[in-house]
């Protein structure tokens, strides 16, 4: 489409200018990405409060809420780790708490499992799915089926184009205790 307007919860943000996108991608979409974009001589909690202090959150909320998210992801105990001491599946939890930071309601997930074994696969598959069930929406890429097949929806395209859009009968439900059924 070459017009029209685009809302994101209710604010047309057609116009909104680069500042001003980059300010609502800070504070309502959080980003996981496939190769984590850690900082890698970085603390955990360092990197996890980054989207705080481009918000101006006061310095004291920041590390309060680093604390939460790090402990909905279990990695409370890594918390003084520098990034580049963690395990791939901990780096990716490390990059799913910065996500949650800023409690976005919108989680865009490209490639979560795919520098991961199948063990940290499942487990980032598994917090996810948990998030979503708590109300956020989160838009997963991936390649992978079994990472597909724990969505409600699937949109599959081939060369950029939309080739499939269905809602997934046998979603596979994933709980914390590692089974599936």
């Amino acid at each position: 489409a070459s017009s029209g307007s685009y809302f994101f919860e209710g604010d047309d943000v057609t116009d909104k200018s680069e500042e001003g996108l980059a300010e609502l991608r800070n504070i309502k979409i959080g980003f996981v990405f496939q190769a984590f974009n850690l900082l890698s001589r970085t603390r955990v909690i360092d990197n996890v409060v980054l989207p705080l202090i481009y918000a101006n959150v006061p310095k004291a909320e920041q590390y309060v809420r680093a604390k939460e998210v790090l402990e909905k992801v279990g990695l409370t105990h890594r918390i003084n780790h520098y990034s580049n001491q963690l395990s791939g599946g901990e780096k990716q939890r490390v990059a799913l708490a910065r996500a949650l930071i800023n409690n976005p309601r919108v989680i865009f997930a490209d490639e979560p499992t795919g520098n991961l074994d199948s063990k940290s696969g499942q487990a980032i598959m598994e917090l996810l799915q948990e998030l979503n069930e708590q109300g956020r929406t989160i838009i997963l890429v991936t390649h992978e089926t079994f990472a597909a097949e724990s969505a409600k929806r699937v949109i599959k395209l081939t060369d950029g184009v939309v080739v499939d859009d269905s809602l997934v009968t046998n979603r596979k439900i994933t709980k914390r205790d590692g089974y599936s059924k």
